[in-house]
């Protein structure tokens, strides 16, 4: 059975890719005890009290309630997905789990990355160097077609698992390190007003704001708000389309089998909600949209991709997910005109975050 849950007391559960192949068992969705000694733990819910802005959002938005993962695993590889739509090292290797050292470019001497085979063993310290050449992302496209974009982080270095493009030689060694990665990353919530958006913008919360279980901090739902507010209320609006989305399943219990189009995954559903004038709606009655599409990380990728007729980052032969997902088009009508934006209500306010000291704190250890 269930059980109930809270922000300030629920545990880092176990989130690797072995935990994340156990917990789907074939599709069965019943292996889901490992973590941390505590049998079950990873069958609870947190009550929609604690997470109120969310749940307003659904209600008036767009709620895709299909979105899955590239990879089983946790954040190492899906932030490297949500920005690249692969982590394959060759066609029978994949990045899985994280480095025996630390992740980018700037790790010591001698650190290696891990790779997953397409046997699915998963394997530790077998993989390259975690500086990688070996796939292109986002930032080449966009750079090549002239589209600005921001990569909001807690710091330029060592930002950890949730900084992908640390680890990506490109961005790394190239011009948009000083001018593409912005720090802190609450500068989202000022740059909208001050006219500095950019055409395609990743934000990626501190440890404390994230909902990470076992931070022990009710303040993520309030993070989301404040971003979703600053540039709802900025001139910025009427061209927009935010998604957020949870980077894995963090340990918990779904019930939703993931297909399984390749030998990374896909992994356990995540939660994704979708905000813009041109969201789809809901009947008078539902409210916000229910989008019931299979959705996968990939599925973000492309969409920018159709927004500004883009190609894609590379061949679905070559590993890339770009090109085979669904794009998340479906969660909008550009028919209807342009809905205006009303403020969501939540506990902290956005200057809580603005003011909020730099975090020192390790975003990840899975």
């Amino acid at each position: 059975p269930l059980h109930e849950t809270y922000f300030e007391t629920n545990p880092n559960l176990q989130h690797d890719w072995n935990t994340g192949i156990h917990g789907w068992d074939h599709g069965k969705m019943d292996g889901f005890y490992i973590g941390n000694g505590k049998t079950y733990a990873a069958y609870a819910y947190i009550d929609r009290d604690q997470i109120i802005p969310y749940w307003d959002m659904a209600e008036q938005y767009v709620l895709a309630d299909a979105m899955f993962p590239t990879e089983f695993g946790g954040s190492w590889t899906a932030h490297l997905n949500l920005v690249a739509g692969t982590d394959d090292i060759n066609k029978n290797h994949a990045e899985v789990n994280y480095p025996t050292h630390a992740n980018g470019c700037d790790a010591p001497p001698g650190t290696l990355s891990s790779l997953l085979n397409s046997r699915r063993q998963a394997g530790r310290g077998n993989g390259p160097f975690p500086c990688f050449t070996q796939w292109n992302t986002m930032a080449e496209v966009l750079d090549n077609a002239g589209i600005s974009w921001k990569y909001y982080v807690t710091k330029r270095l060592d930002a950890g698992i949730w900084s992908p493009f640390e680890s990506i030689a490109y961005v790394r060694d190239g011009k948009d390190w000083d001018s593409n990665i912005i720090v802190p990353q609450t500068k989202i919530l000022t740059d909208p007003g001050n006219n500095d958006l950019a055409q395609v913008s990743w934000v990626t919360p501190s440890h404390t704001d994230s909902d990470h279980p076992g931070a022990h901090s009710d303040q993520g739902p309030s993070w989301v708000s404040a971003i979703v507010n600053a540039v709802g209320e900025s001139s910025y609006w009427n061209s927009t389309a935010i998604v957020i989305v949870w980077d894995d399943w963090g340990g918990w219990y779904d019930n939703a089998a993931p297909p399984q189009p390749d030998f990374r995954g896909l992994a356990e559903r995540v939660p994704c909600l979708i905000i813009s004038p041109y969201a789809r709606q809901g009947t008078e009655t539902e409210g916000g949209y229910i989008d019931n599409t299979q959705y996968e990380f990939g599925s973000i990728l492309k969409f920018i991709e159709e927004a500004f007729d883009l190609p894609a980052i590379g061949k679905e032969s070559q590993g890339y997910t770009d090109q085979r997902a669904t794009s998340i088009v479906d969660a909008f009508d550009f028919t209807q005109t342009p809905r205006p934006f009303i403020p969501f209500n939540s506990k902290y306010p956005a200057s809580h975050f603005i003011h909020e000291p730099p975090s020192n704190v390790p975003v990840d250890n899975e």
